[in-house]
């Protein structure tokens, strides 16, 4: 699975290492209070829905959530030069609490900075790569 061009969103991966089951999701905004409606549409664009969602059916289709390794990648902070917004960073705030609030625990991460990153997930190992612009794709 891969989730491309990752500026300040996140791309948030969730793997159960039993059953070599997985999801990647792509997320744009921290939080569905911003537009509930848009939210209801299209719950991965926030990070408290979309994960949540994945979450959701990850353990709905069997997986455990003692089983469960989550990585993330993005959160960069590119156009604001001046910190005003700090979109990559309140997308990464978010993800921390939710986890926090449902027992998970962050296994990986490569967030921040001021490139936009690409991450993937391999089903069938569980590995989590990430590539930088102009870099060649590093396990995380």
């Amino acid at each position: 699975l891969v989730a491309p061009s990752l500026g300040s969103c996140l791309g948030v991966a969730a793997y159960d290492q039993r059953r070599k089951t997985g999801g990647l999701i792509h997320c744009f905004l921290p939080s569905s209070h911003a537009d509930p409606e848009k939210a209801k549409e299209r719950p991965a664009t926030y990070v408290d829905t979309g994960v949540s969602l994945m979450l959701q059916t990850l353990f709905s289709g069997g997986a455990n959530k003692r089983d469960i390794i989550i990585s993330v990648a993005g959160g960069a902070s590119i156009n604001d030069a001046k910190g005003i917004f700090e979109i990559g960073s309140r997308n990464f705030t978010v993800l921390r609490k939710l986890l926090w609030k449902n027992n998970l625990l962050l296994s990986a991460s490569d967030v921040g900075g001021e490139y936009s990153r690409t991450v993937m997930l391999c089903i069938a190992s569980g590995e989590v790569w990430v590539k930088k612009n102009g870099e060649t794709s590093r396990l995380i």
